[in-house]
């Protein structure tokens, strides 16, 4: 491809950022006749951006968008979206517990896909976070009939017309915009949806921001606000065609 977008969401990655924008200018190089790095820094409180500032200065590969308060992993992947310019976007959190030349394997199937998403061989992840995947997995299989093994693995990739046509669409702020996508790419057409396993790898600095109450309870709203627009578009278009 002639150009790979990669945005990373980032709050509070002060210590890992560096390091995976170290990575991700080696990793990248084979994968695409040029690439830009996106980080969008969702409001840290520590020097996260600052970091991303000095390799931008250096890298012009490197840019940063800051959201000035923190306003959810969702969000931050939809302005990761916005910003991205390449024939494809891939999304990759910022906590390096993914390793970048691990896209490669995305990068070679999506010639014949419109998305391609990761999946965790074995997640790295405590028990308790294990048992909140679980369940949300069969949510999401019993309301949406979406069959994908990890459908929230951090690693994912989009061709840029399915990026052009579900943008517009999408709503979600928390962890749901993960199945969000992937819902109404299938919904718009986009139904070649290919899953590759990838290496998961326990998280070394920092601290997780998934599985709260907080963000539990409001992905529970989207899923079921999407579920009822879903539902009711169905209904309009039953009626269009009659």
């Amino acid at each position: 491809m002639r150009l790979l977008s990669v945005s990373f969401p980032a709050f509070n990655e002060e210590p890992n950022i560096g390091p995976l924008l170290d990575e991700s200018l080696e990793a990248l190089r084979p994968m695409a006749d040029a690439f830009e790095i996106i980080v969008v820094d969702d409001g840290s409180a520590d020097g996260t951006a600052e970091v991303v500032r000095r390799y931008a200065e250096q890298h012009p590969e490197v840019r940063l968008v800051v959201h000035p308060e923190n306003l959810g992993y969702g969000l931050a992947l939809r302005t990761g979206l916005q910003h991205a310019k390449g024939d494809a976007v891939a999304l990759v959190d910022g906590d390096r517990q993914f390793r970048i030349s691990d896209l490669g394997a995305l990068v070679d199937v999506l010639p014949d896909n419109d998305v391609v998403l990761g999946y965790r061989i074995k997640r790295a992840d405590p028990w308790h976070r294990l048992v909140v995947a679980k369940v949300y997995h069969r949510v999401l299989t019993s309301v949406f009939a979406l069959h994908l093994r990890d459908v929230d693995c951090a690693m994912k990739l989009y061709k840029r017309e399915v990026v052009d046509a579900i943008l517009p669409s999408l709503e979600s702020r928390s962890a749901f915009i993960s199945p969000e996508l992937a819902i109404r790419a299938q919904h718009a057409g986009f139904t070649r949806i290919k899953e590759v396993g990838v290496t998961h790898h326990p998280r070394i600095a920092g601290k997780p921001k998934g599985a709260t109450p907080k963000v539990i309870a409001r992905t529970l709203g989207e899923i079921f606000r999407l579920r009822r627009s879903l539902g009711r578009r169905r209904v309009v278009a039953q009626k269009g065609a009659g």
